[in-house]
């Protein structure tokens, strides 16, 4: 038999592990300067150094994790994927690194604020009459909210987000707070033309109203929905709005049946300004969940705020199963 031979790795294949003793911060922050603006000119500038410091730094990061980071396509920079890979981690860390020590350096460390985003239906319908509880209970806490038209997690710098979608797996901490519940709603004028129809016919007569979703085919959940219930529908060619706010308010002004979360809108239901014309309610799978990095879980504020939400959410849902049970 032949002896198995070990072979030696050749040492110009073989990279050293970085460790955090040799971390090269300088080279690291030039690199974030150069990737967020895609211009070495306009990251020097950044830094108030020069465009050969950068270049060096940039090199010098190149040769110890043996990839490019930037390509040249004509006059246009561009991130190779190794550079793609490493910018948001970069930043991240740059970022973290930046408010710690101003948490530090300031007496209240709770000033700094939480950036939270929303979807902006569960901003306006269920988030904003929570926020005095919340200011009540924690008011050294700042929160900055923003709320972007999107199903999925925004762009930009945030420490938490609430986003609308179907479960699934990724590298962020995921808690659901609120499962959606959904059913054909319209105003008291157009619910009167449900008379004497079964729901199918209802549907084939009025304009169906859409929310868009991100990358997903227009008119989804209303397929889902017709699916689940064993009817047939067209929902390709009518009026669609990028928030369930906009579709839910333009059915109470103009007609047209939306598609609605009946808890969320459960204050226009009850005040009559919505109507549910069949009981036809189901759930589709979406709903609204929070999500942060597992590294941020050890910040106190973050903590606090992501435990809050939680409870809160929680109780809102108790109640709403309370409501359903006395009303069956």
């Amino acid at each position: 038999m032949l002896k198995a031979v070990e072979r030696t790795p050749d040492p110009r294949t073989v990279r050293r592990m970085v460790n955090r003793r040799w971390l090269p911060l300088n080279a690291l922050r030039a690199f974030e300067a150069v990737a967020q603006r895609m211009s070495f000119t306009a990251g020097a500038a950044a830094l108030h150094v020069s465009q050969s410091a950068v270049s060096r730094h940039i090199i010098a990061l190149e040769d110890l994790i043996g990839h490019k980071l930037f390509d040249r396509r004509g006059t246009r920079l561009v991130l190779t994927p190794a550079g793609e890979a490493l910018f948001p981690e970069v930043a991240r860390a740059l970022d973290r690194m930046e408010q710690a020590m101003n948490a530090v350096c300031t007496t209240t460390p709770a000033a700094r604020p939480v950036r939270l985003h929303i979807p902006p239906s569960l901003l306006h319908q269920i988030v904003l009459p929570m926020l005095g509880e919340l200011r009540a209970e924690f008011p050294q806490l700042r929160i900055d909210i923003t709320s972007a038209h999107n199903t999925g997690l925004p762009e930009g710098d945030i420490d938490m987000a609430i986003v609308f979608d179907r479960p699934h797996m990724d590298d962020r901490v995921t808690d659901l707070l609120w499962n959606e519940r959904v059913a054909p709603v319209c105003s008291p004028v157009t619910a009167r033309g449900a008379e004497g129809r079964s729901l199918e016919q209802f549907l084939a007569e009025n304009p169906l109203l859409m929310v868009s979703l991100d990358n997903e085919p227009p008119g989804l959940l209303w397929n889902i929905y017709a699916r689940r219930l064993g009817i047939h529908i067209d929902a390709q060619n009518d009026l669609s709005f990028d928030t369930a706010l906009l579709a839910a308010t333009y059915a109470m002004q103009a007609g047209g049946v939306v598609l609605s979360d009946i808890d969320m809108f459960a204050a226009e239901l009850a005040e009559g300004r919505l109507v549910m014309p069949y009981e036809a309610v189901i759930e589709p799978g979406y709903g609204y969940y929070l999500k942060l990095l597992a590294d941020d879980l050890g910040d106190p504020v973050i903590g606090a705020l992501r435990s809050w939400l939680i409870a809160r959410f929680g109780a809102l849902g108790a109640a709403r199963k309370a409501v359903r049970i006395t009303q069956g």
